[in-house]
């Protein structure tokens, strides 16, 4: 070889560029979709449709709005939101200010009759989430066609039509859409390093906190998105800047609750893996409703769920993976990971809070599973792009007719519990509450489901409550000593203010007097326009010929606006 060869062969080799590893990119899409934003939008409102004329379930949603009406329209409790816990100011564990936000605006708009208002705003945070998902898998380089079909069974999904039709399951939907608006911009960041971008994602960050706890998992979500499914680099400078963010806006949440009077949930590190590893079926019991969604509860139990949809759901991922050929590992595996962070709360929620495996929790985990399915051959196979779409359509118009049928579980209360009964039936609570929507219409079924509660959970929350109440309504009056007894350990359980109430009947009977007066006092401390019990005490004072005492009350009563009546009114000289 001459000289000036082997320089040339030289210059080759030192010249010759080294292979970069890209991201992966979008594969061309021939099928279009015109206004596939408005085609999503109009699936998702379609769907929920029915919603808009349910009522309430009696399922946390009464308590939101009709008892915390007094809450709600003082609209300073706006801020008083991030200084206290969800249900109650100083027992609750719960701390979650932009929900309570959110029922206070809609209370402005809707006030506690029109419940057709809240379920409107629940259907337009679901659309939002949709559009939101789309540009995300956008983001992700993940085809328009293939980002249209991912987004669309997202909208029509029947396991997630709790998160939509039950006003509460909004938690998830907002929780959703500050989620995927953080993951958008965090990835525009990355890409530009412009400040927008990161300003933004430190705001729907903070949001995303302030409004469920389970946002501690979203920055390690948008870390495997960069890292894992966009092959960002690490330790690029923009993702320095952004992991500096993250931590930032953890302290700054962190710090607001820790100034909130919230209750500790009391969980211990070694009970909370008990708990999770208790918990840990329920992601197969998860996987059989996302992949199978015959089997869907409103109040399910990880008891009363079958396992052999989990398993066949487990069986037919693992199918659609190993056929795709084409699969793109990191993405798969980004899925996956993004999947079971977003689940994790689930199997951490403390036992002694819920028992229930709701399948509202599975809305941001949804996203995760989906990214999964974009890499399986029920997306990428040998389909004309025509005939995917049809297939398509085909298995989401499956989903919507499954969604329409189980949303009218959700339409009433009776039909609510009724169908918690028949899918949780060794869940005392679901018991209870039917129990006690039948307690009028059909005693004999009433009777009988708070007999079998009792025999599942004696310590059942509100259980010794209607077992004292059954008995009280026989109005025989060794029925109602005998419901001393469960109104006292009732009282010890929940410390339920009613059992007062009922309380004050039993010491009339027994004519202990000032015991009567101290629980009628008791109970309307909690409930103090409640005008039975207020005509109760002052008949009582009356009675016994405590003048005074009944004088005063007669005053207050009519300061809080209370008819008083017009013969004890005469009778005092009033």
């Amino acid at each position: 070889m001459r000289k000036s060869q082997l320089k040339q062969t030289e210059q080759k080799k030192i010249t010759t560029p080294v292979r970069k590893v890209e991201p992966p990119t979008a594969t061309p899409s021939v099928f279009s979709i015109k206004y596939p934003l408005l085609w999503m939008a109009a699936a998702a409102f379609v769907v929920y449709l029915p919603s808009l004329f349910f009522d309430y379930t009696e399922l946390d949603d009464s308590i939101f709005i009709r008892e915390f009406q007094s809450y709600n329209e003082n609209m300073h409790n706006i801020i008083t939101a991030f200084q206290r816990g969800l249900f109650d100011a100083v027992k609750d564990p719960y701390y979650r200010p932009l929900f309570s936000d959110a029922m206070i605006l809609n209370y402005h708009m809707s006030g506690i009759e029109n419940v057709w208002g809240y379920h409107a705003v629940n259907i337009l945070l679901h659309i939002t989430a949709v559009i939101l998902l789309f540009r995300l898998f956008r983001k992700l380089n993940i085809n328009e066609l293939h980002a249209f079909i991912l987004a669309l069974v997202f909208a029509v999904h029947p396991v997630l039509s709790q998160a939509v039709a039950w006003i509460p399951g909004r938690n998830d939907t907002m929780l959703a859409i500050f989620t995927l608006a953080f993951l958008l911009s965090s990835i525009d960041y990355t890409n530009s390093g412009k400040i927008k971008s990161l300003l933004l994602s430190a705001l729907f960050l903070l949001l995303a906190f302030f409004t469920k706890e389970t946002a501690v998992f979203v920055p390690p979500a948008a870390f495997i998105l960069l890292i894992l499914v966009l092959n960002k680099k690490t330790n690029d400078k923009n993702n320095l800047v952004q992991y500096a963010v993250w931590v930032a806006c953890f302290g700054v949440w962190y710090a607001a609750r820790a100034m909130a009077t919230t209750a500790s949930t009391n969980m211990a590190s070694a009970q909370a893996m008990n708990e999770a590893l208790h918990r840990l079926p329920v992601i197969v019991q998860y996987l059989g409703k996302i992949v199978l969604p015959v089997n869907l509860s409103v109040f399910p139990t990880q008891q009363d769920t079958a396992y052999y949809y989990g398993i066949a759901a487990t069986i037919i991922l693992v199918a659609v993976v190993v056929l795709n050929k084409q699969r793109n590992t990191t993405v798969l595996l980004g899925g996956l990971a993004i999947f079971m962070l977003f689940l994790l709360p689930a199997l951490l929620v403390p036992g002694n809070l819920n028992q229930q495996t709701f399948e509202h929790r599975l809305y941001l985990p949804m996203i995760g599973m989906l990214i999964l399915i974009s890499q399986t051959v029920l997306i990428n196979n040998n389909l004309a792009d025509k005939h995917l779409f049809i297939a398509a359509m085909a298995v989401c118009g499956i989903f919507s007719l499954i969604n329409f049928s189980h949303q009218k579980s959700f339409a009433n209360p009776r039909a609510f519990w009724t169908q918690a009964v028949e899918t949780s039936p060794n869940s005392a609570f679901a018991n209870i509450m039917l129990a006690a929507r039948l307690d009028k219409e059909e005693v004999p079924r009433s009777k009988e489901l708070f007999r079998k509660a009792y025999a599942l959970n004696p310590r059942e929350k509100y259980l010794n409550f209607y077992m004292a109440e059954m008995l009280q309504n026989t109005n025989n009056k060794d029925s109602v000593a005998a419901s001393e007894k469960y109104l006292l350990a009732e009282k010890k359980v929940s410390d339920y203010y009613k059992c007062d109430f009922l309380l004050a009947r039993v010491y009339m009977e027994r004519n202990d007097i000032n015991s009567a007066a101290t629980a009628l006092q008791s109970y309307l401390k909690r409930d103090p326009a409640n005008q039975m019990a207020n005509n109760n005490l002052l008949l009582l004072y009356f009675q016994t010929a405590q003048a005074e005492k009944a004088k005063a009350h007669v005053k207050h009563m009519q300061q809080i606006g209370l008819v008083v009546p017009p013969g004890i009114l005469k009778q005092l000289g009033m």
